[in-house]
């Protein structure tokens, strides 16, 4: 999304996106932005989605931080709404990653989400549990629609350049998108026109400290509930997700690095 805003080739060999100079945030999160297991080498910059995240980071000693917007606000800016009709809800259960598998009742949430969704739902499920055939037959026995957005890829491996193109486009059929955490994608799905909410067992990961998820829930108190106020939801999506901090192109290309190839 970024090098397309910029006008450049968003793949420039068959294998590599464009460099950037740099630590881009990769997700939303409480907060500096930063992975908190990665090592980052001092003195190179922190490109950060928002002003939010920024003073989060500042707080935390960072210093050598630019706010840039998220990848998601550009996307959206970029893709008009067609305003085709949205129906029934996209549901993002939490989930684990490669270094730590999720903890919880799936049953148990899938019997809240049947109680409180109205409409038809679609279960998107992270390619590690919709790998497991236990895990998705569970969604799909419940009369769900169960979706996988694709593999998020790593160290230029197994990349995806249409995954975030592919969310946009799901969340736009849907009129709802919920999860049983605040996480990017009911922060996404807010800034792309979906009524958000937060509900249900929070599940954990394995050997989480809960702490931080009690403390999400206080933080933003506005996005958690079965029914939140649409306005004030979309607002902080706009905050959190930098959509309000957009930049041009060629200011872009000089902080990333990009001008040789502008």
């Amino acid at each position: 999304m970024l090098a397309r805003h910029c006008g450049l080739d968003p793949l420039p060999t068959a294998d590599r996106p464009a460099r950037l100079h740099g630590y881009l945030q990769h997700g939303w999160n409480v907060g500096d932005g930063m992975a908190p297991d990665h090592a980052y080498v001092t003195g190179t910059p922190l490109l950060l989605w928002s002003e939010r995240t920024r003073r989060r980071a500042w707080s935390m000693g960072r210093r050598e931080t630019y706010v840039v917007g998220s990848p998601w606000a550009y996307l959206v800016a970029q893709t008009p709404d067609s305003g085709a009709p949205r129906e029934g809800t996209i549901w993002y259960p939490f989930h684990g990653w490669e270094g730590q598998h999720v903890v919880g009742d799936h049953e148990r949430l899938i019997a809240e989400i049947r109680a409180t969704e109205p409409g038809p739902v679609t279960a998107c499920l992270y390619w590690q549990e919709f790998a497991m055939r236990g895990v998705r037959r569970r969604y799909e026995r419940a009369g769900f629609r169960v979706i996988c957005h694709g593999h998020r890829g790593g160290r230029w491996r197994d990349l995806d350049p249409h995954f975030l193109d592919r969310q946009l486009a799901e969340l736009r059929r849907h009129r709802r998108v919920a999860s049983n955490r605040l996480c990017s994608a009911v922060f996404y799905g807010a800034l792309a026109g979906c009524e958000p909410a937060v509900y249900g067992d929070p599940m954990h990961l394995e050997g989480e400290d809960m702490a931080l998820a009690r403390q999400v829930r206080r933080r933003w108190p506005q996005m958690h509930g079965a029914k939140v106020d649409v306005a004030t939801a979309y607002a902080t999506a706009v905050g959190e997700l930098g959509a309000d901090r957009l930049i041009p192109p060629a200011e872009m290309r000089r902080l990333f690095g990009w001008e040789s190839t502008a």
